[in-house]
């Protein structure tokens, strides 16, 4: 019988970390999921997987699970955080515990692929794709924080064979982020930003995790980073026009101010101080969702790991709003 691979994914019960989790089985690897004792199993129950809920900052949990390993997909990370530290808590300082505890392993892991953002290289200023030439300019604590998370991860690639993929925005099954305009949109309702056309990567969960797959199994990409995103750019008025046909709605269409944005951001930051939950719409995501283009190039990835975009935005958006009203969620 064929050896059976082991791979290590941290996030696996999250929204990407799981539907990674689905493609690892299909392609008959063992998987690993990290876990915390508090998290939400719900994406990962029934299926064929080892549940290690040590954390990430276990050292001694952390070792059980690199034991024999050979892929490591470190996909968790904190998108939201009321403080700047938080970001930097739980997107480098995790990181660089479990780099220090796989570096113990190093004869045995193939790969460690580290789960960016674009948010890293900050949006496009001249209307052209970012790439992985472009200079990084953040322009959240979200997006600085990958940075130094990218950068850390550097530090360890002359030992460790170390690949980092970034992420532009991403959609599909299962997801509960972008689930607000498919809401919106089914109760009649199209919020658009701004008075200008704006731009975006946008990528169908599926693909991204394939990407991640491709860069794990890839001889070329140790030391290297690659942006796995959609081969096309999408404006919002598409996206509308799809989802329109879709869900066979057409509806009431507000183009809200940029100023209206950071004012709702600033009332909904203010609230968020009297509640253990950081706020979903702050100044930072003000600045993020106002900014006209959010746009990477793919092509890296393409000549290097043989990526490529398997689902159209007319299809991915199809599925999305299938399974958001088989559950109930639309």
């Amino acid at each position: 019988m064929e050896k059976q691979n082991i791979a290590v994914v941290t996030g696996a019960n999250g929204f990407v970390g799981s539907h990674l989790v689905d493609l690892l089985i299909n392609k008959n690897f063992i998987v690993r999921c990290i876990t915390r004792k508090s998290s939400n199993l719900k994406w990962l129950k029934g299926k064929k997987v080892e549940i290690y809920d040590c954390g990430l900052k276990d050292r001694e949990g952390l070792r059980k699970v690199f034991k024999d390993a050979e892929y490591i997909f470190h996909v968790a990370g904190v998108v939201k955080s009321k403080t700047p530290e938080g970001y930097f808590e739980g997107n480098v300082e995790t990181t660089k515990t479990l780099l220090e505890t796989a570096l113990e392993f190093r004869n045995t892991i193939k790969k460690f692929l580290i789960v960016s953002s674009q948010t890293v290289t900050g949006p496009s200023l001249n209307g052209l794709p970012v790439d992985e030439t472009t200079e990084c300019r953040p322009i959240t604590t979200y997006g600085r924080s990958k940075l130094a998370e990218e950068q850390l991860a550097k530090e360890f690639m002359d030992r460790l064979p170390i690949t980092i993929c970034r992420a532009p925005a991403v959609y599909g099954e299962r997801d509960t982020e972008i689930l607000i305009f498919f809401k919106t949109f089914n109760s009649g309702l199209m919020t658009t930003i701004g008075f200008e056309e704006k731009k975006l990567s946008l990528i169908h969960v599926l693909d991204l995790v394939n990407g991640f797959y491709l860069a794990a199994i890839s001889e070329k990409s140790s030391g290297e980073i690659y942006f796995i995103s959609s081969e096309k750019f999408y404006t919002w008025k598409e996206v509308g026009d799809i989802t329109s046909k879709i869900l066979n709605k057409k509806p009431l269409q507000v183009k809200v101010p940029h100023s209206i944005v950071y004012t709702l951001a600033g009332i909904a930051q203010f609230f968020a101080m009297f509640s253990s939950k950081p706020a979903t719409l702050n100044i930072e995501k003000a600045k993020d969702i106002t900014q006209k283009n959010w746009i990477c190039d793919t092509s890296k990835a393409v000549k290097d790991i043989g990526y490529k975009q398997n689902i159209t935005i007319e299809d991915g958006i199809k599925r999305t709003c299938d399974w958001y009203k088989e559950m109930n969620w639309i």
